[in-house]
């Protein structure tokens, strides 16, 4: 049977326990408030047209843009691109696209993560950078790094409404999106480039430090102004 002093030493052990709790949980909560009144860093001025300036530096890294104005035509100008290229018909995407039409335009798309086998990957974005054309890409359970990563061709569906001005704003987008802090980020600046290397015992490889080919299809999901 537990005494007087045993009891009060169980309860005191608890009570230290629950104060370092609360202790811990303010100071998540004040660090939470200080990244969230944090102003932005000097950065240059911002374009008047973020959507226009985004597509126009993708297209300088060698990023190919397709625009949809609807969710529908997502899927077949993915099945055009593909064709165009004499790629396969096969693709694995995230969960979160496996919704589209895909078998209507005669495609095969699996929503897993990418295998050293496929060669098609489709995935969303973050967000998408204006200042240089990047794509920002988080790795989740639900969003796989590999679908980007791995594949010969990225296929990244970016909505006009995550296109923000710069990489500070990029930062914040993240900061401010319901997803658990991932462990990794990835930036995406146009295909692998150089296509080649041969920086492991000076044979050249092709597409070893990712896709040969990033193509973005551009929907609109905001009114024009």
């Amino acid at each position: 049977m537990m005494n007087l002093t045993d009891r009060e030493a169980v309860l005191g052990r608890v009570r230290s326990l629950l104060r370092r709790q609360e202790d811990e949980v303010e100071a998540l909560n004040a660090v939470r408030h200080r990244i969230a009144s944090r102003s932005l860093s000097p950065s240059p001025s911002k374009p008047h047209d973020r959507v226009y300036t985004f597509r126009q530096k993708a297209l300088a890294l060698s990023t190919s843009v397709d625009e949809a104005s609807h969710e529908n035509e997502i899927a077949s100008l993915i099945a055009a691109y593909l064709e165009a290229h004499r790629l396969p018909k096969q693709a694995v995407c995230w969960p979160q696209r496996s919704h589209l039409n895909w078998l209507k335009q005669s495609l095969s798309v699996v929503a897993r993560p990418a295998e050293d086998t496929d060669k098609v990957g489709i995935t969303g974005v973050i967000c998408a950078i204006a200042e240089t054309g990047t794509l920002m890409v988080c790795s989740s359970a639900q969003t796989d790094s590999r679908t980007s990563l791995l594949v010969e061709t990225h296929i990244a569906v970016v909505r006009s409404s995550q296109i923000v001005s710069n990489m500070e704003e990029a930062w914040q987008c993240l900061r401010q999106s319901e997803q658990p802090w991932p462990r990794a980020v990835n930036f995406i600046s146009g295909p692998s480039r150089p296509f080649r290397t041969a920086d492991i015992e000076q044979t050249v490889t092709l597409g070893a430090h990712g896709p040969y080919r990033v193509h973005v299809i551009l929907w609109h999901d905001l009114p024009s102004s």
